[in-house]
């Protein structure tokens, strides 16, 4: 495994994070749950992300067993707050004051954790002052709840509105997790150079494609049986990505992830790894044996005639507008 600061901090995380989104306490046995985990660690993964509203909270009590009795001072586990939990009452989402300090409370408990070292902003919400929401943020890292801040999906005016908040507070704001692929390329025109200006990585999810990377889905065939597109909450994401299209270009990146010594899923993570602005690239899993793949992934370097290789043949699907940047 390879290690990368996030952002401008001394935070070093692996290459490679291990993220739960939709698995942990919804689609995988809390046993199967624990043996991704534990192939997560075996493999030298030290980063773990997760939020309470996944699964509505489940997904946090699953993580904190499965990294019960591991040395706390060698990972590095992240979540966030936003989305509803609980029952849904009106102070149980959104970044006001309330929902976050009560939000950072349960997950600790759930995660059996003193600390996170990263607390996200899952969204922006635009009816909260922002100066309210970054004040409660600096809270908790002063009460040592919370190492490090960080967003999840701001366009570059909120991280750049926030960075600034967060020099007034003196308050380490170092990252951005947004979606980011071979396809899905939103980030590049305003968020990145933003980020760089302001010292913030780019921890990116859906580094797969929601799964289409791997090649399994076929163009003018069905969607497999049990996978991402048959997911209640992972269908609306991997919609876009299912035009035939699309997945006959992905088909044709297959003989250029051979040449690279590696499998269509290795190829994709490896390529977002490619961005010196992106510090982590989140997987997701339902087996150990997904784990052990895609961590081949890390260190890999493709040079730049792959590079071009690729954006030839996906050349007419990428996307790369900044105003798809995901908001409420």
């Amino acid at each position: 495994m390879e290690f990368r600061r996030l952002g401008r901090s001394g935070l070093n995380i692996s290459e490679i994070s291990y993220g739960n989104w939709l698995t942990h306490g919804s689609q995988v046995e809390e046993d199967q749950a624990a043996a991704c985990v534990r192939a997560a660690l075996d493999a030298g993964i030290t980063t773990f992300d997760t939020a309470d509203v996944y699964a509505n909270t489940k997904a946090e009590d699953v993580l904190g067993r499965a990294l019960k009795g591991e040395r706390r001072a060698s990972l590095e586990i992240f979540t966030k707050v936003f989305w509803p939990t609980g029952p849904g009452g009106p102070n149980d989402k959104g970044l006001g004051r309330k929902h976050i300090m009560e939000s950072i409370d349960g997950s600790l408990t759930r995660l059996q954790t003193d600390y996170v070292d990263l607390y996200q902003a899952h969204r922006y919400d635009k009816s909260v002052p922002l100066e309210e929401t970054m004040l409660a943020f600096a809270d908790i890292v002063r009460q040592g709840k919370a190492l490090y801040i960080g967003v999840s999906e701001w366009n570059a005016e909120q991280i750049a509105r926030g960075a600034a908040l967060a020099r007034e507070l003196k308050v380490p704001f170092i990252s951005n997790q947004p979606q980011y692929s071979m396809l899905w390329r939103v980030i590049e025109p305003q968020v990145v150079p933003t980020s760089e200006r302001e010292g913030i990585s780019q921890i990116v999810w859906s580094p797969i494609g929601q799964g289409v990377l791997t090649g399994k889905y076929l163009p003018g065939q069905p969607v497999p049986a049990g996978s991402r597109a048959t997911d209640e909450n992972g269908a609306k994401f991997i919609q876009r990505f299912l035009r035939d299209e699309v997945l006959e270009k992905v088909q044709q990146l297959k003989p250029l992830a051979a040449e690279a010594g590696l499998s269509l899923a290795q190829l994709a993570v490896a390529w977002v790894l490619q961005n010196p602005n992106v510090a982590s690239a989140i997987i997701g899993a339902s087996r150990p044996e997904q784990v052990h793949e895609n961590v081949k992934a890390a260190g890999v370097k493709l040079d730049e005639e792959l590079m071009t290789k690729i954006d030839d043949v996906l050349e007419g699907v990428v996307e790369t507008d900044p105003r798809f940047t995901v908001t409420p």
